[in-house]
């Protein structure tokens, strides 16, 4: 069983490491105090510019100008794949605008087409940075890392890691593929995280065992240069309805040190949501850029340290958290973190945006 505080599994004896992203973390002091500041919600299924807001799974912050970004994902099924902008007003939140997603030729993506799951402003040229989940169903649709004008004009993008690619026996399972996009190193790097296991990685986690997720750094051309095994948590509860409950990776953001916070979102029919922030330091984790199958392996995964468990705060419900983001310091120079809630269009869910201080 894969502990939920630091594990250790059989290691390598010579890690292949990538100094860009393993700078000293300090993982051997306590984690940081957490504490909730505030906590504010969007009505089910509000209209705003001809769109319904829901699906909120990837938020960030532009420090210059206080914005906030957010992608929804939807699947183009009610209106097309977009983005949207708001600011904290007064403790509540206000969206101020929204932009749909298009493809190279201008056109917004068909329904069905594209699953939008997380969004990042470029540090470095203020372009729109995001992923879609990718398809594993009747069709097979890649993962993908994709570039955007803040109006939602198509720049670009790069390609994804080969063995992250959907094939009938390898790559990403359905809903446990790229789910986080971070940018580290000032924005010389670009770190992604799927969801859950590879097909060829194990069984996904049960309340028996966890699992192994990969965590992926490129650079900005989508040059590989390095990927470690990120271990997730066992599902926390039995469902009383004998579903499978599931636990994976639902965002990752920089510290800013060379590490990650890393949120597990997990779900169980009859009980709900648990939400854990881990620090995830990959300092002396093994390269598992080119090891085929995590199954068998004797890897070192990245080191985790618990953050914050959102069952300890005073919160009108622990929901779907699919989006992190720093926020603006606090006049007694604590970071804030701030994170929403993907409600998946359902009226029996919420969007919420919370925001937690940092020491």
């Amino acid at each position: 069983m894969l502990s939920h505080m630091v594990t250790t599994p059989r290691a390598l004896p010579a890690a292949v490491l990538l100094a860009a992203v393993t700078a000293p973390v300090a993982t051997a002091d306590p984690a940081p105090r957490t504490e909730l500041i505030g906590e504010t919600t969007l009505p089910h299924a509000m209209r705003f510019e001809g769109t319904t807001v829901g699906g909120l799974s990837g938020i960030d912050h532009d420090p210059a100008t206080d914005e906030y970004l957010l992608i929804s994902d939807d699947r183009s099924q009610r209106q097309p794949a977009r983005t949207y902008t708001g600011r904290f007003e007064g403790g509540e939140f206000r969206l101020t605008g929204t932009h749909p997603l298009l493809r190279p030729d201008g056109s917004t993506y068909p329904p069905g087409s594209v699953d939008p799951e997380d969004v990042r402003y470029d540090p470095r040229s203020g372009r729109t940075w995001w992923t879609s989940e990718g398809e594993r169903g009747d069709r097979l649709i890649d993962p993908a890392i994709r570039s955007a004008g803040a109006d939602g004009r198509h720049t670009g993008g790069i390609p994804i890691a080969d063995n992250l690619r959907m094939a009938a026996e390898t790559g990403p399972g359905q809903n446990e593929a790229l789910e986080g996009l971070t940018f580290a190193a000032g924005g010389a790097l670009l770190v992604t995280a799927m969801e859950g296991p590879l097909l060829q990685d194990g069984e996904s986690p049960t309340t028996e065992h966890g699992a192994l997720a990969r965590l992926t750094v490129q650079d900005r051309t989508g040059r590989v240069l390095g990927q470690h095994a990120y271990p997730l948590d066992p599902v926390f509860a039995e469902s009383p309805t004998g579903d499978a409950g599931n636990n994976g990776i639902s965002a990752i953001l920089s510290d800013g040190r060379g590490g990650y916070l890393v949120v597990e979102r997990s779900y169980v029919s009859g009980v709900g949501n648990s939400i854990r922030i881990y620090r995830a330091d990959p300092r002396g984790a093994t390269d598992v850029q080119h090891v085929d199958s995590l199954a068998d392996a004797e890897v070192r995964p990245v080191r985790k340290r618990l953050l914050a468990d959102l069952s300890e705060f005073d919160l009108s419900a622990v929901d779907n958290i699919e989006g992190i983001t720093w926020g603006p310091r606090l006049p007694d120079g604590r970071r804030t973190l701030v994170l929403v809630s993907d409600d998946n269009f359902s009226a029996g869910q919420t969007t919420q945006l919370i925001t937690l201080a940092v020491r």
